[in-house]
C-alpha cells in the first residue's frame, strides 16, 4: 500500500464510489459478498487498491493545508515542486484560540485588540519525498485541508 487503508467510516461515505470501483473491476455485488466470505485476502487487496486511488486523487488536487494549535497556526500552499508556509504565533496572554472556528476578519480584529506579541513567520522548501506522500504524512500528523483563504490573508500580513 502506498498510503493507508480507508477507515470503515471513510469507506461508508465513499460507498457509491467503491461500488463503481468494484464494477470497473468486473466485481458485481454478489461477487463482492462471495469474495468477502471466501477470499478475504483478495477482498482486502481491493479495499487497499481503492484506498490508494482515493488518496492519490485527493492529494494530487490538494492546494492548501493548515495546522493549528491554540496560539500558533501554520498555513501551507502546496505547489507542484515546493511547499510554502506562512505562520502566525501569539506570545503572551490572550483570549485568542486558533483551534476555534473564526473568519479571518474576526481573527485579525481580535489580534489588533490584544497586548500579546504577534509573530509572523514564513518558509518554503522543496518536497523531501514524493509530493503526494509528503502531503499525506502531513495530514496524518494533523494538518487539515483548507481552501486557502486563511493562507492568503496571513500572507498579506507578511512584510514585503
Amino acid at each position: 500500500m502506498k498510503y493507508r487503508r480507508l477507515r470503515i467510516e471513510e469507506l461508508t461515505e465513499l460507498e457509491s464510489s467503491f461500488t463503481r470501483f468494484l464494477a470497473s473491476n468486473t466485481v458485481t455485488a454478489d461477487d463482492w459478498v462471495k469474495l468477502k466470505a471466501t477470499d478475504v485476502v483478495k477482498a482486502e487487496k481491493l479495499i487497499e487498491l481503492f484506498s490508494d486511488i482515493v488518496f492519490d486523487s485527493t492529494l494530487k488536487k490538494l492546494e492548501y493545508l493548515e495546522f493549528k494549535t491554540i496560539n500558533d497556526m501554520k498555513l501551507f500552499k502546496c505547489g507542484k515542486d515546493k511547499i510554502e508556509m506562512v505562520g502566525l504565533m501569539i506570545d503572551g496572554n490572550t483570549t485568542i484560540d486558533f483551534t476555534k472556528p473564526q473568519q479571518p476578519v474576526e481573527m485579525i480584529n481580535a489580534l489588533k485588540n490584544t497586548d500579546a506579541q504577534v509573530k509572523l513567520y514564513s518558509a518554503e522548501k522543496t518536497y523531501a519525498k514524493e509530493r503526494e506522500q509528503e502531503l499525506f504524512d502531513m495530514m496524518e500528523s494533523g494538518c487539515l485541508i483548507s481552501d486557502g483563504t486563511l493562507f492568503n490573508t496571513v500572507k498579506e500580513l507578511q512584510p514585503k
